[in-house]
Formats: structure tokens, sequence, C-alpha cells
């Protein structure tokens, strides 16, 4: 799952970001509005948690702006303004849900699995395909009532796989979830987890491959090729 963070506060900003990070979530950071409603734009977030008095470009104006452009990401208004007309009006312009600093980071990350259990693929919180269980919030995974114990990006390899059922991923698609927009990918670094996936998820048991590669296309996660 990947967030994108809008702050110009950089030790609130930051803080989250670590936080999130022990989550198993991708986290991004904008420092400035235009950066963030440039990202915001650009990029294919989860949830986006966003300040409201920001430098350049304030988080009602962005907030508005992804709206009109049917951006429909999650937004978490992040704001130090705890008057009611301030969050009436951060709804009004498209905002999921608001939260008024200080706050405690419990609060934050469970608004953050909020927002994420509304879109169609992640109603509950715990995905399962044929056997293989993975549980978003204690991050356990299962096969066949086995434990599989999975690195940081191979847990969120495969979360994003099994957010997407028997749908094709392209490499573009599987990096811009699991992996920081400013992160250093190699060409190659999909393939490398997708083996590592393999060796833990598929090889030990005696039971088909649920992961599959799509010559040309990308990989997917099912009981079929």
């Amino acid at each position: 799952m990947r967030v994108l963070v809008v702050e110009d506060e950089h030790r609130i900003a930051n803080a989250i970001k670590k936080g999130l990070e022990l989550e198993y979530y991708a986290v991004d950071i904008a420092y400035d509005g235009q950066q963030g409603f440039d990202l915001a734009s650009g990029e294919d977030y989860d949830v986006i948690i966003l300040d409201i008095m920001l430098p350049e470009m304030d988080g009602m104006a962005i907030c508005r702006e992804l709206r009109h452009a049917k951006n429909h990401t999650p937004i978490l208004m992040l704001t130090a303004k705890g008057q009611l007309h301030d969050r009436v009006e951060g709804l009004n312009v498209g905002a999921d849900d608001y939260l008024v600093k200080p706050f405690a980071f419990v609060e934050l990350l469970a608004r953050v699995r909020a927002l994420t259990r509304r879109t169609k693929s992640s109603l509950s919180s715990v995905l399962t395909i044929s056997g293989l269980s993975l549980n978003t919030v204690t991050f356990e995974v299962k096969r066949d009532g086995a434990q599989i114990k999975l690195s940081t990006k191979e847990y969120a390899l495969l979360e994003c796989l099994m957010r997407n059922p028997d749908r094709i991923l392209t490499k573009d698609q599987i990096i811009a979830h699991v992996w920081n927009y400013d992160a250093d990918v190699l060409p190659n670094t999909v393939e490398v987890y997708i083996g590592y996936l393999r060796a833990k998820v598929d090889k030990p048991f005696n039971t088909p491959s649920l992961i599959h590669t799509v010559r040309g296309f990308g990989y997917k996660i099912g009981q079929g090729r």
C-alpha cells in the first residue's frame, strides 16, 4: 500500500513516514503544496494524508483540484485547525476524513486503514486466495495453516498481488504500489522479489502454484495461469 504525506513540518512528516513504514506502507513525502499536488496528480496512491496550512498551495485547494480532476484517492485532512467550520469545509471540498493535531499515531493509523478498506478490494482485513491468507492488521501470512515469514518488501509485494486477484499487474504498476517514489529500483528488482515470494509461498507446498508470470505483460496471483 502506498501513501502520500503532504506536510510542511518536517518533524511531523518524517515521524508519520517512519511509523507507516513500520506498518509495511510505502510512503512518499511532499513538504509544500505544489509538490504534493504534482505527486498526487502524477502518481498512484492508496491514501493521501494532507495538511491544510501549506506553502505554495494550501490543502483545501489541493483537495478541490484533485476531485475536480476526478482523482478519487481517499484523503485524510491533517491540520492544527479544530473548529467545526474548518472540518466542514474540508469535507465539502472532497476530503474523506479529518484528524486534528496533536494526534496519536495509533489513531492516524486506524483512520488510514479504515480509508483503505473502503476500496472494493479491501473490504476485509484478511485477504485469502486458495489456502493462502494475509492479515493486513497483524501482518501474518499463512498457507494451509502454516505460517510464512516474509521481509517487509516481500509482504508489500504479496499484499499488492492479493488485492488484485487474477489480475495481471505490470512491473510498473507493482513498483508504483510497493516502492517509494525516490527508491532506486532496477529493472529486474520486481523479478527478483517475485522469485523470493515463490520460494516461500509456492515451492514449500504440495499444491498448485499461485504466483504466475504472464510473459510480455507482468504477474498475477490466482489458481489459473
